[in-house]
């Protein structure tokens, strides 16, 4: 009786390596032949010639900020499966789960307010006082030929 159940699964791993074999060997047989043409290879915009090239590269605070969302969003899963275990042993070693999981979010945002005063969360580069103040100039020129 047991043995059945295994054959529908070997008719389905038969199935699925069939079906994947056919997806990738066929095509080729029996598809269009493509002639190969440069401007194929270049990226579309909006029907304009590109102006830059397609590869633009990201500032490394993408990535550090990407990294540091990735690591304190990770503790929200660890919280989660805590409070879980949490819910039923309150009773018994309630306290001293309360006083680990009180720990593990202070170590967390020990390393939060690090990330923070080191400017990993900032975007724009800090500006000097200098700079502050021919920014506040700039902001109150009018264009040429305008009246005040």
């Amino acid at each position: 009786m047991e043995f059945q159940q295994y054959i529908a699964v070997g008719l389905l791993l038969v199935a699925a390596v069939g079906m994947a074999a056919s997806l990738l060997l066929l095509p080729p047989l029996f598809g269009q032949k493509r002639v190969h043409a440069p401007v194929k290879d270049t990226p579309y915009e909006c029907g304009l010639p590109p102006f830059t090239e397609a590869h633009a590269r990201f500032s490394v605070k993408f990535y550090l900020v990407a990294m540091l969302f990735i690591l304190f969003d990770i503790e929200v899963v660890f919280f989660l499966g805590w409070a879980a275990v949490y819910r039923e042993l309150v009773g018994e070693i309630g306290w001293k789960m309360l006083l680990g999981g009180a720990l593990f979010l202070a170590i967390l945002e020990v390393g939060h307010i690090y990330a923070w005063k080191k400017g990993a969360l900032d975007w724009a580069p800090r500006r000097s006082s200098s700079q502050s103040v021919i920014l506040s100039e700039a902001k109150n020129l009018k264009p040429v030929g305008t009246k005040k």
